[in-house]
């Protein structure tokens, strides 16, 4: 990290978390950020179904809520972004203060509900990007007042789809009510049975990935791979933020909301395993959840992961933190002998079970 960058985040940790986000948005938009590029190195080169990535690092849906710093994103060293999420209509989100930093822990607390902009303001960014060699997907939402939330991502897929390289199926969020009870096994089927109708519509098929939480059981597990299977949804996000708030030492740890960064490591790296034997290598499955070092995003990969986002970890080792990752990955990989990052992929998911 050099020394303008740890500056800069000093001088953002003294701000509300929020307006925080808001102003490294803005950075970035301005041009005020310093971007390194694409890391683009042949071992690191890989596809997540069917697209091809420069490397394996994405960047987690949160961040980005409403489009609107996408070519610079593109350009920070991720392998793949993912923007959102959005929902049909705007809607606000809940009451402030609803971002929390748990400096202690390296993580964050958020309990935002989905604020956005709506899918023509976000749809509208979307469609005038200039596409380049790193995929840009869409994080999938429902309104919070909707009668009928499984139809308003088949309604934002519908309307966004065509301007994006991958959706994903947000279910996940503990900050909308009742909105995880949509991983039960017959909601979910319908949801993803509307979603998968929307889907052929498009243009072009793009790829659709379920995002679920790290708070379920291994039946839940197995329920879900079963409805993934059989609907043919292309791969799986293991996992959102959580509501566990075991070993936490920061003054905000009793928060509401959903719980990222370092705590969440091990628990999402478990879940990650167990699809990965469940599924059989059937789906690919993006590991997100406390990754902040390229020996976490191996550990991710090795775990069954074809290719790892993150998010909270810029909160805390800034935008430098990506090419970072990427390059230390390519030095495991060589050490380890690895030709691809793709030769890796399960192998030590052993480990984790």
């Amino acid at each position: 990290m050099s020394t303008l960058e740890r500056l800069g985040l000093s001088l953002l940790h003294r701000l509300d978390p929020e307006r925080a986000h808001g102003l490294s948005l803005l950075a970035l938009r301005t041009g005020l950020a310093p971007l390194p590029g694409p890391v683009d190195l042949p071992r690191l080169h890989t596809t997540l179904a069917g697209m091809p990535l420069l490397n394996p690092v994405g960047l987690a849906a949160g961040y980005d809520k409403n489009a609107e710093a996408v070519a610079p994103l593109s350009r920070a060293g991720f392998g793949f972004i993912e923007v959102g999420a959005a929902t049909p209509l705007p809607q606000p989100g809940n009451e402030k203060p609803r971002l929390f930093r748990l400096t202690e822990d390296r993580a964050a607390i958020n309990r935002f509900g989905f604020n956005n902009q709506g899918m023509e303001a976000i749809g509208t960014r979307l469609a005038a990007r200039t596409p380049g060699p790193v995929p840009v997907g869409l994080n999938l939402g429902a309104n919070k007042t909707a009668q009928n939330r499984a139809a308003d991502f088949a309604t934002v897929l519908a309307h966004c789809g065509p301007h994006v390289d991958f959706a994903t199926v947000n279910v996940s969020s503990p900050n909308t009510e009742r909105l995880r009870d949509l991983q039960g096994r017959a909601a979910l089927a319908e949801l993803l049975r509307q979603v998968m109708e929307a889907r052929a519509t498009l243009p072009r098929p793009i790829p659709v990935f379920l995002k679920i939480a790290p708070d379920l059981t291994r039946a839940d597990l197995e329920d879900i791979v079963e409805v993934a299977l059989s609907t043919r949804i292309s791969g799986i996000i293991t996992t959102n933020t959580t509501i566990s708030r075991e070993g936490l030492k920061s003054v905000n740890r009793d928060q509401a909301g959903g719980l990222s960064g370092a705590p969440l490591f091990e628990k999402s790296t478990r879940v990650l395993a167990q699809l990965s034997q469940l599924t059989h290598g059937l789906l690919p499955l993006i590991g997100v959840g406390g990754v902040s070092t390229a020996e976490q995003a191996y550990q991710k990969i090795r775990a069954g992961a074809s290719a790892v986002q993150l998010y909270t970890a810029m909160v805390y080792g800034g935008l430098s933190i990506i090419p970072e990752i990427a390059r230390g990955l390519d030095t495991l990989l060589a050490r380890d002998g690895y030709a691809s990052v793709s030769l890796a992929v399960g192998t030590g998911r052993g480990d984790w079970l």
